[in-house]
């Protein structure tokens, strides 16, 4: 019979490999943070847009995996050589479109350690301090926008690290659904009514087709120019009426602090109180501007939230944490665990049991979940409350800056009032001559943003707000300053100069 010990020797010789050695492990991650820095030493230079055709990497990658084992250094090779040109340099300083989604030291170092640990935080036993620094900071984070106590745990309510909008948005819905289904029937849900604006990001409209809601009764209540896209509380309450009177139940209020399209910000104050009315769940997505929040001059867009049933919004956004970070606050986390919770046989421990702890599992959709209070702490920690303060004023004065620019161009206007670190403008129609028909103005626009975007030079995207065709200029990558919106805007003008001579020529 073989020994014990030839039988362990004969079985570690057909595993060789240790794919986590501590020392291999050291070497290549210094130079995988070398790239890094290489990377964003130099992100400027690269065309900020991605200039690839459809299915590039298809034509230059091999059709299967290697059987060998290939070098860091090799794969590190065709990063640079394959990967760098398909992507769109979202930390290039040259980056004004959708929305920031800055990064920093602390954020990306946050990252790696939850990525090097690599724990399983589902319930607060499977890792204790995963669970609790998530209290803490989602409290601390709170404090900063002086929530009101009823959302931080230490007011009864608390705070989660969701992974998008789009998940706490869909989280709040389901529990405000089964709130309502368990005081009017199950077999009412065809009846439930949401009701957002027309500027209420996509999520909302998605969300509420994952949680099983009438298609027809989505109200997308129209907002208009006069009001800067607001949504206004008397046409929520007219909607709302008119649903009552058709037999229908009103369920779920979306308002916005920071439209995506143009920033705009819902009036919170006169919404909760129409909603309180009706008794609807009222969320506050301030997915983009809720950072800004932290400094005093802009905490007055968050009065009326003390009257909403949830609030949230994105660190990955302007708050130098890396994608995914969407902080949820909820007044009322028993209605989240409710609708959430799962309570398989080996999950059960005695924390959980006596109610002594959060386990997150039942505060969010996945089942696992990683460690993202880490990169959060750090961030906090390593530049404190003033410094994420001057960060976020230094690209609100930016955008200033560039607002002004737009304003001493006689060719160009700005179509909404600027209230953060975006600008939406655009060629007006009195500088296209013989182009003054809407469409032809909106054409006109439309070819200045893809010329620009072609350049390579600098990134921007578009909107349409009241059926005027717009180019929203953000300001929010961490690399950016005066000098790349300076030059942005000179490329903005030489391209429209272009495609004025060029329009004026065909008339």
């Amino acid at each position: 019979m073989e020994s014990i010990e030839n039988l362990t020797q004969n079985l570690a010789s057909r595993f060789p490999m240790n794919p986590l050695e501590p020392e291999e492990f050291r070497r290549q991650g210094h130079l995988m943070i070398d790239f890094l820095a290489d990377y964003y030493g130099k992100v400027e230079n690269y065309p900020v847009r991605s200039q690839v055709s459809p299915g590039y990497l298809g034509e230059i990658l091999p059709e299967s995996a290697p059987y060998n084992p290939e070098s860091l250094e090799t794969i590190l090779q065709d990063v640079q050589t394959k990967i760098i040109p398909g992507i769109t340099h979202w930390q290039s300083p040259n980056f004004f479109a959708y929305f920031p989604c800055n990064v920093s030291t602390a954020g990306i170092l946050g990252e790696m350690l939850s990525t090097g640990f690599n724990v399983v935080g589902f319930c607060w036993m499977a890792s204790p301090a995963a669970t609790e620094l998530e209290n803490i900071v989602t409290d601390w984070f709170g404090k900063m926008l002086q929530l009101p106590k009823s959302f931080l745990f230490s007011g009864g309510g608390g705070g989660v690290l969701q992974g998008t909008t789009c998940e706490a948005i869909l989280c709040t819905l389901v529990a405000a659904r089964d709130k309502n289904l368990r005081q009017h029937g199950m077999d009412n849900i065809g009846k439930l009514v949401v009701y957002c604006s027309d500027q209420t990001h996509a999520s909302m409209q998605k969300a509420a087709k994952i949680a099983g809601m009438n298609p027809k009764n989505f109200r997308a209540i129209e907002t208009s120019k006069s009001s800067n896209f607001q949504l206004c509380p008397k046409r929520l309450e007219s909607a709302i009426l008119y649903d009552v009177q058709n037999g229908l139940i009103p369920l779920y209020l979306c308002a916005t602090v920071g439209t995506t399209s143009s920033t705009a910000v819902d009036p919170l104050a006169s919404l909760t109180e129409v909603a309180k009315k009706y008794e609807l769940w009222v969320h506050v997505d301030a997915a983009f501007a809720g950072s800004a929040c932290i400094c005093p001059e802009f905490r007055q867009y968050l009065d009326g939230v003390e009257n909403a049933d949830s609030f949230s919004l994105n660190a990955h956004k302007w708050f130098l944490t890396t994608l995914e970070c969407c902080c949820l606050w909820v007044k009322n986390p028993s209605a989240l665990i409710k609708s959430l919770s799962t309570n398989p046989e080996y999950l059960r421990n005695n924390a959980s049991e006596t109610n002594k702890v959060v386990d997150y599992k039942d505060w969010q959709i996945m089942l696992s979940r990683r460690f993202p209070a880490l990169k959060l702490w750090f961030v906090l920690r390593s530049y404190g409350v003033g410094q994420l303060r001057e960060f976020i004023r230094g690209h609100v004065g930016m955008a200033k800056y560039f607002e002004g620019l737009v304003a001493m161009d006689k060719r160009f206007e700005v179509v909404v009032p600027r209230l953060f670190s975006m600008v939406c403008f655009r060629i007006k129609p009195s500088a296209i001559i013989g182009k003054n028909d809407e469409n032809e103005v909106n054409e006109i626009n439309r070819k200045l943003l893809e010329s620009v975007n072609e350049s390579g030079r600098i990134y921007v995207s578009h909107t349409v707000l009241g059926g005027v065709y717009v180019i929203r200029f953000a300001i929010g990558a961490t690399l950016t300053d005066i000098n790349h919106v300076s030059e942005a805007w000179k490329v903005v003008q030489d391209h429209a100069g272009a495609l004025i001579v060029d329009a004026f020529l065909s008339k």
